[in-house]
């Protein structure tokens, strides 16, 4: 696999990893994955830009009462561009399913851009536009 490949699924991989760290509420594998000054755009925010990680901590506090709680997630179509060594950006689709409170499957979805850079060494999330 040419080396942009295998870049692109190492993102793919990564991002991954951090929805699925939202998912299960796993801060320790958040914060390992994101830069402390990661920026965002998001509906939580109210189209305010978002710096650090103190306000998306307030979710993973929030448990079973966190809008990503008991949700199985789906990035579909993702699309990465490799920026050089040290940048890249993926976009998708992420699907949300959960089951409501008439017991029935609802799928939800959103558009989501994140932006990688390798920063000493290991690739960090440093900003995200979810819509």
């Amino acid at each position: 696999m040419p080396d942009t490949q295998h870049q692109e699924a190492e993102i793919i991989e990564l991002t991954r990893q951090l929805v699925e760290s939202i998912v299960h509420f796993d801060w320790q594998i958040y914060t390992k994955l994101c830069a402390e000054d990661l920026t965002a755009y998001e509906p939580e925010a109210n189209g305010h830009l978002v710096k650090g990680l103190a306000f998306h901590k307030h979710y993973f506090d929030m448990q079973m009462g966190s809008p990503y709680a008991n949700a199985t997630t789906t990035l579909s179509s993702p699309s990465v561009r490799i920026l050089g060594d040290d940048a890249a950006v993926i976009a998708y689709v992420r699907l949300t399913q959960r089951v409501g409170s008439d017991n029935k499957s609802v799928t939800s979805s959103t558009q989501e851009t994140r932006v990688w850079q390798r920063i000493g060494g290991h690739w960090k999330h440093v900003h995200f536009h979810r819509t």
